[in-house]
């Protein structure tokens, strides 16, 4: 059965999905292959090698968050890191979710399942709004700019948390068995935040930038989202089948998924120069002194610039005439200037 609109059926019965034990029947919809369990303690863990790469983005996405924090100046620092705590987020409860740590029918399971639909909507609207941050229509880490994605990534996860709870306790007029609200907010909202934000960075580079190396990020990071929902809804089964329900294709979807959100923070890194002047750094800057009056004693490196254009005498900042000269008395008949004064002075 392929993918129908407003049915997870098809989806599910293909890919080991966290909301499928909560759609399509009373009991879900169980997957024709997924991947093996793997006793640890007495413990069933589901989907071991998915949990793994779970545990391997949570990882990259510190560092890339790292990264970007560390990257003071740069132009859309405070939005993009939101998309990166919210990916971090979801991976987190993907793991719990994924390995059946909250199992199936603890009652909590839909709940949490709950939250991380409401999550993944959050996180497309978060990558949705970054796509324009480029374009300054706000100032980015304004006030303005930062409420308006929090704002809106919160809406949507409320609106997400909503559909998808009422969905799965069939109240306010929404069934399991017909989850069209939360069909499209969960397989169709992502696809067109997603198509939006990669037009909207090509018109960018396009537009404004000189460098065209970006658009190779752009285009690594379409072809890794693309393969991860070719992969996941249309060869799950085969790949699951092939290598003896050891992984399925919900692994390949996690991965590829990782590999595209680190191709996001690659592009952003590639298009953002931080301002050097106003950047705190981990390490000291090492100046190099130019004037010679810092230099120190005994700095002999810059010459040109000791010597006194006044042939009497050694350097000054007086008008070419040295202190000695001024209040010294040798060597000059009409006395000095210093103090006090003598009589043949005046």
């Amino acid at each position: 059965m392929g993918i129908q609109f407003g049915s997870f059926n098809g989806i599910c019965e293909t890919a080991a999905l966290v909301i499928c034990p909560l759609v399509g029947t009373d009991q879900g919809v169980e997957p024709t292959c997924y991947s093996r369990n793997v006793d640890i303690g007495g413990t069933l863990i589901f989907q071991p090698s998915t949990s793994f790469v779970h545990i391997v983005a949570i990882i990259m996405t510190a560092i890339m968050i790292y990264h970007i924090r560390s990257k003071y100046t740069a132009v859309g620092r405070k939005e993009i890191v939101t998309f990166f705590w919210l990916y971090a987020i979801i991976e987190l409860l993907a793991l719990f979710l994924d390995s059946g740590i909250i199992p199936t029918a603890n009652v909590t399971y839909p709940w949490f399942t709950a939250v991380y639909a409401g999550l993944v909507a959050a996180a497309y609207t978060c990558l949705l709004i970054n796509g324009f941050v480029g374009f300054q229509f706000a100032e980015d880490g304004t006030p303005l700019s930062l409420w308006f994605l929090r704002i809106s990534c919160l809406v949507i996860f409320g609106l997400q948390f909503f559909l998808a709870i009422a969905t799965f306790k069939q109240i306010a007029g929404l069934n399991y068995t017909k989850p069209i609200a939360l069909w499209i907010m969960y397989i169709l909202w992502p696809l067109v935040c997603t198509v939006i934000y990669i037009v909207s960075q090509l018109v960018l580079v396009f537009r404004t930038l000189e460098d065209r190396w970006p658009i190779g990020d752009i285009i690594f990071g379409t072809a890794f989202f693309a393969v991860a929902q070719v992969l996941l809804f249309a060869f799950s089964v085969t790949i699951c089948d092939a290598i003896k329900h050891y992984i399925d294709g919900l692994f390949f979807f996690t991965l590829c998924m990782l590999l595209s959100v680190m191709m996001v923070y690659k592009y952003w890194d590639s298009i953002t120069k931080e301002d050097l002047e106003f950047s705190v750094g981990s390490k000291a800057a090492v100046w190099e002194v130019k004037d010679p009056l810092l230099a120190g004693p005994g700095a002999s490196d810059y010459p040109e610039e000791d010597a006194s254009n006044y042939p009497g005498g050694p350097a000054s900042l007086v008008g070419g005439i040295s202190g000695q000269q001024l209040y010294n008395p040798q060597g000059q008949k009409g006395g000095y200037r210093g103090y006090p004064p003598t009589d043949n002075r005046y």
